[in-house]
């Protein structure tokens, strides 16, 4: 099979690429990116040279590029995890999150509606989303596949339209689709806009850990590379028009959070129990701040035998390592325009 992974060059289709390119030799895996601020090809050096893969540098935004990509490559099927997913930076500019999340996925749905209009055998749309666009928690409850619609950012908003249009073409054109909405990653390359990457690298350089509100905030957290073997296993065993939530089963406050955070990292820097919890500082909360977000990961579990394989500690303290040996990496991405960035969501 010939298998497009969209957006392959950033945190979570980095690892989704690695993992199929290395499970499965007999597909052709390519991997398109637009290779925005989040976007990094040295998030995959280990596997540029196999065979078996091909970086293709493009915008999901341009339909004429997309529409003679497919015709070019006649892509078996799709894992379409390209978006723009900070929710900080959706207040500030939501009319990006629209074209890329929106326009993009429905320009990608239309190609392949296309390419696959004289036979839909073996084909499928596997579409990657979130649990934000559930809405906000309260101190108990679950989200589950059934759980209604209800997002709060322009972020979440954008990509529960873009389920909706998945869906919308599953219903209309019979298109064979797969959705997942996943809870907060993370683990290795991942961008520091993040909550935990942006903090190990605060404490690295002892540079203020920026707590939004009172820290009470509560997210279900999940290892990348779990996210990874999940969909891998949906995207093969799956069924068809179904909605699948993956999720750690591991809740955390934020302060929680953080303060396990600067308890590993001063034990990993050698520094005095207590001295990188010293750099907490609250901060203004944003707008439409989801008070909880948690994922009843059952269905995915019970019916494909997925399960998370990795404690949130153990997980973190691989995420710390990778963080503290990969240092150059971290300082190639958090130059020019970040520090602009930075400053002027976290003043």
């Amino acid at each position: 099979m010939n298998i497009l992974i969209t957006g392959g060059a950033g945190f979570i289709g980095s690892h989704v690429v690695r993992r199929m390119v290395k499970n499965y030799p007999k597909y052709h895996i390519y991997n398109l990116d637009a290779l925005t601020y989040a976007g990094n090809l040295e998030n995959l050096k280990d596997i540029e040279n196999f065979s078996n893969y091909t970086f293709l540098k493009g915008n999901i935004t341009d339909y004429s590029f997309i529409d003679s990509t497919f015709k070019n490559y006649k892509f078996d099927r799709i894992i379409h995890l390209a978006a723009e997913s900070h929710v900080d930076r959706s207040i500030t500019d939501p009319l990006a999150f629209v074209t890329t999340n929106v326009i993009g996925t429905v320009n990608l749905l239309n190609a392949s509606k296309e390419l696959w209009k004289d036979d839909l055998s073996n084909k499928l749309f596997y579409h990657v989303s979130t649990d934000e666009v559930y809405g906000s928690l309260a101190a108990t409850g679950l989200f589950t596949e059934t759980t209604s619609y209800d997002p709060n950012s322009p972020y979440s908003a954008s990509k529960a339209s873009s389920d909706h249009f998945v869906r919308a073409y599953g219903e209309t054109y019979d298109l064979p689709f797969i959705i997942s909405n996943c809870s907060n990653n993370y683990g290795p390359n991942h961008f520091p806009e993040k909550l935990i990457p942006l903090f190990i690298n605060n404490i690295i350089s002892n540079k203020p850990l920026p707590v939004y509100g009172d820290g009470n905030y509560t997210r279900d957290w999940l290892f990348v590379e779990d996210h990874a073997k999940a969909i891998d296993i949906a995207f093969h065993n799956g069924n068809r028009g179904e909605t699948y939530n993956i999720g750690g089963f591991n809740e955390w406050k934020n302060i929680d959070l953080v303060k396990l955070l600067c308890k590993l990292m001063d034990k990993k820097l050698n520094r005095n129990l207590g001295d990188s919890e010293k750099l907490i500082t609250y901060v203004k909360d944003r707008p439409g701040h989801d008070l909880r977000y948690a994922i009843d990961a059952t269905k995915i579990s019970s019916e494909l035998g997925w399960k998370p394989s990795v404690t949130f500690e153990e997980g973190l303290s691989k995420t710390i390592d990778w963080f503290l040996e990969n240092q150059d990496w971290l300082n190639n991405i958090t130059s020019g325009s970040y520090k602009e960035y930075y400053s002027k969501m976290y003043k």
